[in-house]
């Protein structure tokens, strides 16, 4: 068995895309409606336990009723729509501030996704977010030239069960004609590391401040980041030998390990 294939989530993954867009981008969003309230990193922690920014809207909504002022009337009369309506306008700073540098790739993103292609080893995107909302992210974060090597895309709007169900990583596999014994996810989320297991991949975490105190004891390997010559990563489960970063020898033993018969694990 070899690795043929890397699944990179995105949110947080990629990029800190909560912490530098949307989580600004929704606060931009909630002063734009005239709205008292902000997220605040505290409260954003827990509400990305929402598998998306529509259910992370309508959750807050509903479980921490805040003052809606004279938005309030339009939210009893359909609160789809206006939740639709928030997500848009926070879409359209979210892009902005992506289209301005703001939210960058993070260390060893790039580096692993080259190593890989001139490798061989095919790339695919798996994430909750919509197509629409990961376009800023592949034209700005990763770039076009980046961007092109990322051979299949399953987004959150094409499956009824978005993570931490495995529906994704199926889709996404299925289309790349592979099975978990050939892949390995790249997550930062315990929502995300249950999606994956569940599909049955191996899986490495690179942790954000959004994540560090998530369960992440199914994961093959912990890091701070991919890390890469100049920004060592940090460990904080499992074992990375050789470069103080996460290197494809690293992806391919994190998958031998995994699928190796059950009696030479114990051994």
């Amino acid at each position: 068995m070899s690795l043929k294939a890397v699944l990179f989530d995105v949110d947080g993954t990629l990029a800190d895309t909560e912490a530098l867009g949307h989580r600004p981008a929704y606060n931009r969003a909630f002063r734009n409606l005239g709205l008292d309230f902000r997220w605040g990193p505290k409260l954003y922690r827990k509400l990305l336990k929402q598998p998306g920014g529509r259910e992370r809207i309508k959750h807050y909504l509903q479980h921490y009723q805040p003052e809606l002022g004279a938005e309030a009337a339009e939210v009893d009369q359909n609160l789809d729509a206006w939740v639709a309506k928030v997500h848009t306008l926070k879409s359209h700073y979210f892009k902005r501030y992506m289209r301005h540098g703001r939210v960058p790739l993070r260390p060893g993103i790039a580096r692993i996704m080259r190593e890989a292609r001139s490798s061989g080893i095919r790339l695919a995107i798996v994430t909750n977010a919509s197509l629409k909302t990961l376009r800023p992210v592949l034209k700005y974060s990763m770039g076009p030239e980046l961007a092109a090597e990322v051979e299949i895309i399953a987004s959150g709007e094409e499956v009824q069960r978005k993570k931490p169900a495995p529906d994704l990583y199926q889709l996404a596999m299925r289309r790349l004609n592979l099975d978990a014994s050939e892949c390995v996810a790249l997550e930062d989320s315990e929502m995300g590391l249950r999606a994956a297991t569940a599909a049955g991949l191996s899986a490495v975490v690179t942790i954000n401040r959004d994540t560090l105190e998530q369960d992440f004891s199914d994961a093959a390997l912990v890091v701070s980041s991919l890390g890469e010559p100049g920004a060592p990563t940090r460990v904080l489960q499992g074992h990375l030998a050789g470069l103080p970063w996460v290197t494809l020898d690293t992806l391919g033993t994190v998958l031998a390990e995994r699928h190796r018969p059950r009696e030479r694990r114990a051994a």
